[in-house]
């Protein structure tokens, strides 16, 4: 394991090692390693005994039935992940992202969402619905057209005089994030979990501020080019770690 702090969403770190550990592919010192990753403590609360450790938590999940666990990264307008009910799917919009369990046929057993405070997480357990995914090709093509198209426009809004940082993003997409994953997920979904994650950051730092931008068209030529590539990015990291669309012969 790395001793550098992971960039990947804490969904996906605990969707991916999470399943590992369900499926016993791996300890659980490895598992509380990678999901803490900077955090000082992971735990999982359910509503008739409060919050428990990381590794107690998931055993409860797999006594219920979980089989496997997967990411959900939502924003508004776009509930990727989610399946419902409603009081989940508006916790984990307001998290910004959330785990849901799953049994061996790929309906839901229980939905998790983070609560952060301070360097501490408590992921809550909430009734979840079985949810439609993208699948590994589709969101891979979205990405792959989606980067081309806002590379192309933040070129002609001069991207390097007012974000340097992202044109030089832009210039290294050839090059691949090294992420480390568990045993049992695709080499395809591990790719794909590294440019949905650059294509994120690509469009976290353009949006940072309008600067540079000289006017309200300019702005919001910018968000029209990024809105897309980020639906796009979040839908890469969900369909990569979410073992209901992986391969069949990824389980």
């Amino acid at each position: 394991m790395s001793d550098r702090p992971s960039r990947l969403p804490a969904a996906v770190r605990l969707a991916w090692w999470g399943t590992a550990w369900l499926r016993g592919q791996v300890v659980a010192d490895h598992l509380i390693d990678a999901v803490l990753d900077a955090d000082a403590a992971h735990l999982v609360a359910f509503a008739d005994t409060g919050a428990e450790p990381l590794v107690t938590g998931l055993g409860r999940l797999r006594s219920a039935g979980a089989d496997a666990l997967g990411a959900a990264l939502p924003a508004e307008g776009d509930p990727v992940g989610l399946g419902g009910p409603g009081a989940f799917n508006a916790a984990a919009l307001e998290a910004g992202e959330a785990v849901v369990a799953v049994d061996a046929a790929g309906f839901a057993v229980l939905g998790l969402v983070p609560v952060r405070v301070g360097a501490a997480v408590t992921w809550t357990s909430m009734p979840a619905e079985r949810r439609q995914l993208p699948d590994v090709g589709e969101a891979d093509r979205a990405l792959r057209a989606s980067l081309p198209e806002a590379a192309d426009t933040l070129a002609r809004l001069e991207v390097a005089r007012w974000r340097p940082e992202v044109a030089d993003q832009l210039m290294n997409l050839r090059r691949r994030l090294g992420l480390v994953a568990p045993p049992g997920v695709p080499p395809r979904c591990v790719e794909l979990a590294a440019r949905g994650l650059q294509a994120r950051e690509i469009v976290d730092l353009a949006l940072e501020d309008d600067g540079g931008a000289l006017s309200a068209l300019e702005i919001q030529a910018r968000r029209d080019a990024l809105v897309p590539l980020g639906r796009a990015a979040r839908r890469a990291l969900v369909a990569a770690a979410s073992p209901e669309v992986w391969p069949p012969d990824s389980a």
